[in-house]
């Protein structure tokens, strides 16, 4: 089979937008191919961390990973930190990428601009995304728009590696769902939606209450016209909320515009949260149940014996074809 690899930073809740443009996806394709779902914690630190707050939201991340529907007997579950060959591989993509590249990537302008310090971290985390993707000979990476540059420069990392030591890394491909790559903001459907929004009416996360998640949807923005139709440049918000209803509702937009046709947003609104809250319960209850549960710290141990075998595999071809240390 052909491999999947993915990896979400365990910053806080998990969006709708990180549910819909990645995780949702992993469902599916877990049948299809062999998959590493990875907790990236260290990709967490570019910025400063709680470690209490950071060792919480690792467990309540992998929880997540199970409860949405992925399989452990099918899919390698595992935590970055716990296989040291992500770090020792890094290095080695830092030396093969070039300051300019790095700077040119849009997550770096955007979390720098009008910072008084930035970590090198924050430039350099690109080559350990890369070092993520290639240690686990690779084949798709199924990714949200916003993530589509990083996984551009990791297929040129890859090239350039293969091209001047030895022709050892799968250059993987981008995997980007039809709809829904990139959820808008519930309130200011111009521009993504984000964790880390200030206003807490833009954003739903998975562990929302039942009761929030209504609320923020019958409060999201649309417009003056009342009329539920795709028009992303002149509707943006109705369209927005068209999109997250066609992939909750598995139907398609235009099905959605005529069972609205001649109603109002109203309507359109609480059909939308019981499409969502439908597919978004279980998911809680299972969450809740994994938690704490020993069950989970099983699947995270395997996870690790398992990657830490096959990531360790690919660094020993990695310093042979550079010539680090004694060949083995």
């Amino acid at each position: 089979m052909k491999r999947i690899f993915s990896g979400i930073q365990p910053t806080g809740s998990v969006t709708l937008g990180n549910y819909l443009g990645a995780m949702k996806q992993f469902i599916d394709l877990q049948h299809e191919y062999e998959c590493f779902f990875c907790i990236v914690d260290q990709h967490a630190i570019t910025v400063s961390q709680d470690r209490l707050e950071l060792r919480k939201n690792v467990k309540s991340l992998a929880a997540l990973y199970l409860a949405i529907g992925i399989d452990p007997e099918k899919n390698t579950i595992f935590i970055q930190s716990e296989v040291p060959a992500h770090a020792q591989a890094g290095w080695i993509m830092q030396c093969n990428a070039y300051i300019g590249e790095l700077e040119r990537m849009t997550q770096f302008k955007d979390k720098s601009t009008g910072k008084e310090g930035v970590s090198s971290g924050l430039l350099t985390y690109p080559p350990l995304m890369a070092a993520d993707i290639l240690l686990y000979e690779t084949d798709v990476v199924p990714v949200g728009e916003d993530q589509k540059q990083h996984i551009e420069l990791t297929r040129d990392l890859a090239e350039r590696f293969n091209k001047k030591y030895n022709e050892i890394f799968t250059v993987p491909e981008i995997s980007l769902p039809k709809v829904g790559a990139r959820i808008m903001s519930l309130q200011e459907p111009e521009k993504k939606m984000s964790k880390s929004d200030p206003n807490k009416k833009a954003t739903i996360t998975l562990l929302d209450d039942p009761k929030q998640i209504e609320k923020k949807i019958k409060s999201a923005v649309t417009d003056s016209e009342g009329i539920v139709k795709y028009d992303k440049e002149n509707k943006p918000g109705v369209s927005n909320l068209l999109s997250i209803y066609s992939i909750f509702s598995k139907k398609s937009v235009q099905e959605i515009e005529a069972m609205y046709e001649g109603k109002g947003y109203g309507d359109f609104k609480s059909g939308l949260a019981e499409v969502v809250l439908e597919e978004i319960k279980p998911i809680q209850e299972r969450y809740y149940e994994l938690l704490e549960s020993k069950e989970l710290d099983d699947i995270l141990d395997q996870g690790a014996e398992k990657a830490n075998v096959v990531a360790n595999n690919m660094l020993r071809k990695m310093y042979n074809s550079i010539g680090l240390g004694r060949k083995r």
